[in-house]
């Protein structure tokens, strides 16, 4: 028994002409608020003020795909991040760095104080334990 799988699942169906639902709905809503605000709009000149950026959103949300995704996605991203909590975690503390002298060359008896930085596995995982509970802190 043979089956025929489906192919082109990513593309969008052309419903009216080269248009999927969504462009043409995209399409078609742009160009509605755009007649209304022609009409309710006393000034011509203010109405196409307002109508140039309504017809150019509405094309963006249309055709224009960033990194081959809807630009909608974009805009809802966008939304959401600027209604949405954000976590701002800045702790600066004057610590001194430790010092260590080392002696640079045996035979002149000079020494230096260079600090010692060490990467510490442990406070990495502080940090991210503490980042998480403020995280769930701000949740509740």
């Amino acid at each position: 028994m043979k089956f025929q799988v489906p192919q082109f699942i990513d593309t969008e169906d052309k419903i009216f002409g080269p248009l999927s639902f969504k462009e043409f709905a995209y399409i078609a809503g742009g160009l509605g608020l755009s007649y209304i605000l022609y009409r309710y709009i006393p000034s011509t000149f203010l109405a196409l003020l307002l109508i140039i950026p309504v017809l150019g959103f509405a094309a963006a949300l249309a055709f224009y795909r960033p990194n081959n995704k809807p630009f909608i996605d974009m805009v809802e991203s966008a939304f959401l991040y600027s209604l949405g909590g954000k976590l701002y975690i800045w702790k600066k503390e004057n610590k001194p760095l430790p010092t260590r002298e080392v002696d640079v060359s045996p035979r002149s008896g000079a020494t230096f104080k260079m600090p010692v930085l060490s990467e510490n596995k442990l406070s990495s995982l502080n940090w991210n334990l503490d980042t998480q509970k403020k995280k769930s802190d701000d949740e509740l």
